[in-house]
């Protein structure tokens, strides 16, 4: 770790070398006999130099960026004129020379502090502006940035870096919004679709014990339409786990690999007493994308995609499974010929829970396409639907290829 120097430590060694410089610069040119000369004005103000910078060190503490370049300036000169006394009273210069000299050194004092004023005025509005962005980003107004300040590079340096801060803060702020948002709807959605297979359960539960019912046939009736209604339970509580649970940075992390065909006839497996009670047929189109490496993860993507088609397509459809590879690229679709999807509804079939159009409503948890929407974004992948209605629905899945 770097150590710095206190301020009065710097100054008295700057003193100093400047000291030594000025004594050899005069061996030089005048000899050693006047050199000595300037031993004592030189001894003065190095020792002027560092009781006065311990003094403003204290005293110019709290004071403006302003004050603090004007009184350095003006400093610097008053130097100079006290080592002019000094010499003058050594009778080393004569009392006109020193008075013409002293002239002279009075205005690079008013130089000095003109351009110490002009110098301080840039830096001092640009940490003007840092500070009335930085209070308002603390009053929470996160799109306030300060721009370009143009007061140096160190103050553009921490403008920007300011800036950098509240534009993180502030995607962060809405992503947080965003998230809390989606939760309170989920946890709507939730409540919705737990109400309703609950209350069914309990009218029929209560039927069979207060006697309302008691003919085996109708408790037999009642008795199946209650085990699916658990089913159903079931299910949602299955899929709503694993949607909460799922992280993208962990799907990422994986390092389990499948091949297509694998996945896509495991997909099948699951889906085929569905397709064959409502009378569709599953064809797969794999072609040399079936021995393309893939995430395990793909299974629960292609399942839920074949069930949403099986859920809306009429009896004795067809729905189809085709893959193929399109350069480092792998693509899936599954396509049915039910109803299809609205163009306007096409992006909002993700969403948990939503029922607005015929490709969200019907049995099933509600989750299966926000699921498939989940696990291929945390594959680095992405997911659309064509809306063609009355022509079918075609969901197409495109994940990078596994390696």
């Amino acid at each position: 770790m770097s150590t710095r120097l206190p301020p009065l430590a710097l100054t008295a060694l700057a003193a100093l070398a400047g000291a030594l410089g000025t004594l050899g610069i005069a061996l030089v040119a005048l000899g050693r006999t006047d050199a000595e000369h300037l031993l004592l004005p030189l001894g003065v103000a190095v020792a002027m130099t560092v009781a006065v910078t311990a003094l403003a060190t204290r005293g110019l503490a709290s004071h403006s960026l302003r004050a603090r370049f004007t009184a350095v300036a003006a400093f610097a000169t008053l130097i100079g004129l006290v080592n002019l006394g000094v010499l003058a009273w050594l009778m080393v210069v004569t009392e006109k020379d020193a008075i013409l000299i002293g002239a002279l050194l009075a205005y690079s004092m008013a130089a000095a502090i003109g351009a110490g004023w002009a110098a301080a005025r840039s830096s001092s509005d640009a940490v003007e502006r840092l500070a009335a962005a930085s209070e308002r980003m603390a009053s929470g107004d996160l799109s306030a940035r300060a721009g370009v300040v143009g007061g140096g590079r160190e103050l553009e340096s921490l403008a920007a870096s300011l800036d950098g801060m509240a534009g993180r803060l502030e995607r962060s702020l809405d992503a947080e919004r965003l998230a809390d948002a989606r939760r309170r709807d989920l946890i709507i959605a939730v409540s919705h679709d737990l109400r309703t297979p609950l209350a069914g359960l309990r009218a029929m539960a209560e039927a069979i014990d207060d006697g309302v019912v008691d003919d085996p046939a109708t408790i037999q009736l009642y008795a199946g339409r209650m085990r699916d209604l658990v089913e159903s339970l079931g299910l949602l509580i299955d899929d709503l786990f694993e949607f909460v649970q799922l992280d993208a940075g962990a799907i990422e992390a994986e390092t389990g690999r499948a091949v297509v065909a694998d996945v896509v006839s495991s997909a099948v497996a699951a889906c085929d007493s569905q397709a064959l009670e409502k009378g569709l047929r599953l064809r797969t189109e794999l072609g040399d994308a079936g021995t393309a490496a893939c995430s395990p993860r793909l299974t629960r993507v292609v399942q839920n995609l074949l069930q949403n088609a099986i859920r809306h397509t009429p009896a004795d459809g067809t729905v189809r499974v085709i893959a193929r590879r399109d350069g480092e690229r792998l693509e899936l679709a599954v396509e049915d010929s039910g109803d299809g999807v609205a163009p306007e509804l096409a992006e909002r079939v993700f969403e948990p829970f939503w029922r607005g159009d015929s490709a969200r409503s019907g049995d099933g948890s509600g989750l299966g396409l926000a699921l498939a929407k989940r696990i291929v974004e945390g594959l680095e992948g992405g997911i659309e639907v064509s809306a063609a209605p009355e022509r079918g629905a075609r969901f197409e899945v495109w994940v990078p290829q596994a390696r």
